[in-house]
């Protein structure tokens, strides 16, 4: 299939963004693989976002469907609503305030020509400042997407590694129309996700989710953007001694709020995919070490087998943060059975 008979799609969500709209427009209009359309949904700005959207859309070159919602949605409704509106063989969404390199819908739509199994992929990104300065830096980097996460990714493991944190970002995202029946509507339970994040773990789920490895964009970063970054901190180091004197209520929370996290992704993507999808395979995986974690009894000569048991089979190392030294898992096992 070659990607000239592909019909591209830009979803476009707007809320007062008419300080660097313009220079959004301008990179769409530069794109060397035009658009077919444009589907632009205004989430009721205050600005002069909606006049400045409908002088742009009168002087496209491609079409442009202006949306005007009368109540305002929230940029996941928004974003569902616009994705939902178009009409194109491949979606690209699209913020109000970066800006796409000329070729980014033309390398993205031949990669999606190339690889027909792939139902998302995404690029990453330059950060830039205010002006469109290029930061230096990678927006992977920022994310803790490293050379790790992509080897995990390659062996399949793409669950896995979103299930550490956001690691798709919307605006550098490419997904086939087809592909929106499973991942909307959008839900709104799932502590810690918004849109991006949520239709990426629908693609981890069935294993149809790829990257992009390379820069296609510039990703601004200002006071008033709607989503900025959303990088996962290293976890925090936990000494041996805190281990022995911090109440254990402290403990059990943040594990009790990633089992439930869990718990919710799992609800919802059981609703979407296939039972045997080797991504759910991975969540579940992970669901039953921390549901393990979060609940273990008070007397610790019971908690020696779940303990010892996980530790055995690699899933404390599996899951300790990467940052972290080579004592982190045994650190957390010991832990947990004397906590």
């Amino acid at each position: 299939m070659s990607s000239s008979i592909q019909t591209l799609s830009i979803a476009l969500c707007t809320y007062n963004g008419e300080a660097h709209l313009a220079e959004q427009w301008e990179s769409l209009l530069k794109q060397e693989r035009p658009p077919d359309e444009v589907v632009v949904c205004d989430d009721c700005s205050t600005d002069n976002t909606r006049m400045l959207i409908r002088q742009l859309a009168q002087t496209a070159p491609f079409t442009v469907r202006v949306v005007e919602n009368d109540m305002q949605l929230g940029y996941n409704k928004n974003f569902e609503k616009a994705l939902s509106l178009c009409t194109g063989d491949l979606i690209f969404i699209c913020d109000q305030d970066d800006y796409w390199f000329p070729h980014k819908t033309r390398v993205m739509a031949e990669y999606m020509a190339d690889h027909p199994d792939v139902q998302i992929a995404f690029c990453n990104a330059n950060e830039a400042d205010e002006n469109l300065n290029d930061l230096g830096m990678p927006f992977w980097n920022r994310i803790r997407l490293d050379q790790f996460c992509k080897e995990r990714w390659a062996l399949g493991m793409s669950m896995e590694v979103l299930l550490e944190g956001s690691r798709m970002m919307g605006c550098a995202t490419v997904l086939r129309r087809p592909f929106l029946t499973q991942a909307l509507p959008i839900p709104t339970d799932i502590p810690g996700y918004i849109y991006d994040g949520w239709i990426s773990l629908v693609g981890g789920a069935c294993n149809t989710i790829q990257l992009i490895d390379q820069p296609l964009q510039l990703y601004r970063t200002h006071e008033n953007q709607q989503v900025g970054t959303r990088p996962e901190p290293a976890q925090a180091h936990i000494s041996l001694r805190e281990r022995f004197t911090r109440d254990r209520a402290i403990k059990l929370e943040p594990l009790a709020r990633t089992r439930y996290q869990l718990r919710k992704i799992k609800e919802n993507l059981s609703e979407r995919v296939p039972a045997h999808a080797e991504g759910l395979k991975q969540l579940e995986r992970k669901l039953r070490h921390y549901t393990m974690r979060s609940t273990l009894p008070e007397n610790r000569l019971f908690r020696v087998w779940p303990v010892l048991r996980d530790l055995q089979q690699g899933l404390y190392h599996r899951y300790a943060d990467s940052a972290a030294n080579g004592l982190a898992p045994y650190l957390a096992a010991l832990g947990d059975l004397l906590e």
